[in-house]
């Protein structure tokens, strides 16, 4: 298939890249590179079958050739990336979905919209099912990525619904694993780049609040399992092992042999106090679940982070 991924240089979808061109698809990889980087990709450009495109999604796009299937994934993905550019994570998730959906219904492809957990806000149910609505502040200082997220899924179905338009929805639980941003203030990179150079780790709160974690490669599977199904509907994709902000400091100080603290400051406003996929509906219908438990996976991130420090 020749196949669309918006965010093609960004720490998931570059993944998804790999798994894709190893099953000998043709890849358009789109990214305006604000928070992408190309470096992510440099190992699959030059191939004749992998082409990247220098674009931002709020902008009216523009390809010649069939598209079978699109991967809307481009939008600031971390706090400090969406806080640092609120305007175009707002266009992303509005606009950028909007033209995306316009660019599938005159390409007749089907389309897979990234979505997050972060549609739920700060859940007053755990674990988070897919029928679950959320509660968000509207007006909160992580509203532009969160509200934007849930207009795209508004848009999706509607388009859905209004032109036959074959959509899915993934909402992706934490994600972790190499070619993370490492200042981007993800919890996991953050841990780790502390760890390593042994300074005070940061923990925002009492670190009570829970979190689970998926390792990239799971991430991506439950994506290609949804994108290789036959259904047109929302899924959760994450790991559902819950674990408290402390438990994955002391694990991650443990695994680096390192002499770090730790330490509390304020917790950030609207920050969920809990977050677990339920992962029911993936594990019956795509036959999916993540495989990779945390240690390995922190092991190998931390490996990778180690390198690049």
């Amino acid at each position: 298939m020749n196949i669309l991924i918006t965010g093609g240089a960004g720490f998931v979808c570059s993944h998804l890249a790999d798994k894709l061109y190893e099953k000998k698809h043709n890849l358009f990889l789109l990214d305006n590179l604000l928070t992408g980087n190309k470096r992510n990709i440099d190992h699959l450009l030059g191939n004749e079958n992998v082409r990247f495109i220098e674009h931002d999604v709020q902008n009216h796009i523009e390809i010649s050739d069939e598209i079978d299937f699109i991967f809307h994934f481009a939008s600031a993905a971390s706090p400090i990336a969406y806080q640092e550019n609120p305007i175009n994570t707002l266009k992303a998730g509005s606009i950028g979905t909007i033209n995306t959906l316009g660019l599938a219904k005159v390409k007749k492809a089907d389309y897979l919209l990234a979505s997050t957990s972060e549609i739920y806000g700060d859940p007053e149910v755990s674990p988070q099912s897919e029928n679950y609505w959320g509660n968000v502040n509207p007006n909160g200082e992580r509203s532009m990525y969160d509200e934007a997220k849930r207009f795209a899924e508004a848009a999706t179905a509607t388009y859905s619904r209004t032109y036959s338009l074959n959509t899915k929805v993934v909402r992706i639980f934490n994600t972790y694993g190499p070619r993370m941003q490492l200042n981007d203030g993800r919890v996991v990179t953050n841990f780790i780049v502390q760890a390593l150079n042994n300074e005070n780790i940061t923990v925002y709160g009492d670190g009570l609040q829970t979190r689970s974690f998926s390792y990239v490669d799971d991430t991506v599977g439950g994506i290609i399992a949804l994108m290789e199904s036959d259904h047109n509907d929302v899924f959760n994709i994450g790991n559902p092992n819950e674990i408290t902000v402390n438990e994955l400091a002391t694990r991650i100080i443990s695994l680096t042999n390192s002499n770090s603290k730790l330490i509390n400051k304020d917790l950030p406003k609207d920050d969920p106090k809990q977050r677990r996929p339920d992962i029911t509906k993936a594990k019956n219908l795509l036959k999916w679940e993540p495989k990779i438990e945390l240690e390995v996976g922190l092991t190998k991130t931390i490996d990778w982070v180690n390198s690049q420090l």
